[in-house]
């Protein structure tokens, strides 16, 4: 798992969310030994059997490409264990690449500058790191501060030479847990033995395609296929593809989502029509009172719809609130972009609202319809019918019988009152 998250990390670089400032290099494609996403073991071992995208090929595509705005050469070492002083950052990304990448990566910095043509041709110890590097390293001191210090990596001293913009998380991974070095000094340390990426930018969107076309011709032409080879040899992919993957795999979160807040509705508006139902039933003898008064159907009905919505609304902004506090509590912990609308939050009070009138037009009808002497009558009989029940099974007015003579108590007054009470309220 912990492989899988740095590998994700490092494949991320090129991605921004929504939220950052400048947008992300939409014409920039990349050249790999294998897919970034692989769905089956049975791929893996046949994309495994490619092979390797080596530094001739990124040179061959640079000389031959007249239609490429630029051209990069990339390696990474996901997992990496740097150090400084008596302090250590773990799971760090050593990113090998070309100076073309900081361009195509749209790196920009804090502090310092990227190593130069002279130090990437000489394989120099240098490096840009991101910030996290800082606050593992250097207890998150100033960026200016760190210029000119040495980190290790692979047990070799580079120099910081940059520090770049921080860019925050991506799909629960930091893109800033990651050190830029040049190209020739990765070949000195970690060899050039695994395979490479190559990236491309278009100048355009509309030469995106020939772009391709042409990186596509000349990989197929190193690798000795025909037009007769439907299998390239190579993948060729673009960064939509992590794009696509996060759609494909939100889109049944989103229906479930939908199904169960369509579940909640349904549910939350019969808990509020029982309420509704308990309350005219509670207060029958205040509709009949009102209505003895001169209030009207529309009155009583008017009085238990606002009920029945306001309570519906208070919980839909209760709902509203608490969904926006765990959505912003997951974008800091997982580096989602957080978006909040206010015509979300009051599209979901108004559903809420609505669920309430529909919930509580029944109760509200229902009271409305009573008529005030029933409703009136209705009450005394209610509670004739409670005194009757308190002594209504034999064993139980024995036992309260019993209890009148251990304590010096009558009942029989009261049992020949409500029993009165009882055949009087039917009349």
């Amino acid at each position: 798992m912990t492989g899988r998250r740095a590998w994700a990390a490092s494949r991320s670089v090129l991605l921004k969310s929504p939220s950052d400032d400048t947008a992300s290099p939409p014409l920039v494609f990349s050249v790999s030994k294998r897919p970034q996403i692989i769905t089956s073991r049975e791929d893996f071992l046949r994309f495994n059997k490619r092979k390797d995208v080596t530094h001739e090929d990124w040179e061959a595509i640079a000389r031959l490409c007249n239609l490429c705005w630029r051209t990069g050469l990339s390696a990474n070492v996901p997992r990496e264990t740097i150090k400084h002083a008596d302090q250590k950052s773990d799971e760090v990304t050593i990113r090998g690449a070309t100076i073309s990448m900081f361009d195509i990566d749209a790196v920009n910095l804090d502090a310092g500058r990227f190593f130069s043509d002279s130090e990437y041709a000489a394989g120099r110890e240098a490096c840009v790191v991101g910030t996290d590097i800082l606050e593992n390293l250097f207890g998150g001191a100033p960026p200016e501060s760190v210029i000119g210090q040495d980190v290790r990596i692979a047990g070799r001293p580079f120099e910081i030479v940059g520090v770049a913009e921080k860019k925050g998380k991506i799909f629960g991974f930091s893109r800033d847990n990651l050190i830029y070095i040049p190209y020739t000094a990765y070949q000195k340390i970690y060899g050039a033995r695994n395979s490479l990426v190559v990236f491309i930018q278009a100048a355009s969107a509309e030469k995106i395609t020939e772009v391709e076309d042409q990186v596509r011709a000349i990989m197929r032409n190193r690798r000795g296929k025909t037009f007769r080879d439907e299998e390239d040899g190579f993948a060729l992919e673009t960064q939509d593809v992590f794009l696509n993957l996060y759609g494909s795999a939100t889109s049944n979160i989103y229906l479930v989502t939908i199904g169960v807040a369509a579940i909640s509705l349904v549910v939350g508006g019969i808990v509020v029509m029982n309420i509704m139902l308990v309350s005219v039933t509670e207060r029958t003898k205040e509709i009949g009172i009102r209505k003895a008064v001169g209030a009207r159907q529309t009155d009583i009905l008017r009085q238990f719809l606002i009920e029945a919505v306001t309570v519906t609304a208070i919980g839909g902004a209760i709902g509203v609130v608490t969904g926006f506090g765990l959505a912003y509590l997951i974008s800091m912990l997982m580096g989602f972009p957080l978006l909040m609308s206010a015509g979300s939050a009051l599209l979901g009070v108004g559903v809420s609202s609505l669920v309430g009138i529909i919930s509580g037009l029944w109760p509200a009808w229902r009271a409305a319809r009573l008529h005030p002497i029933d409703a009136l009558r209705a009450r005394r009989f209610d509670v004739a019918r409670k005194q009757a029940a308190l002594v209504s099974d034999y064993p139980g007015r024995e036992r309260r019988r019993h209890h009148g003579h251990l304590h010096g108590l009558d009942y029989s007054g009261i049992e020949s009152r409500v029993r009165r009470t009882d055949r009087s309220s039917w009349v």
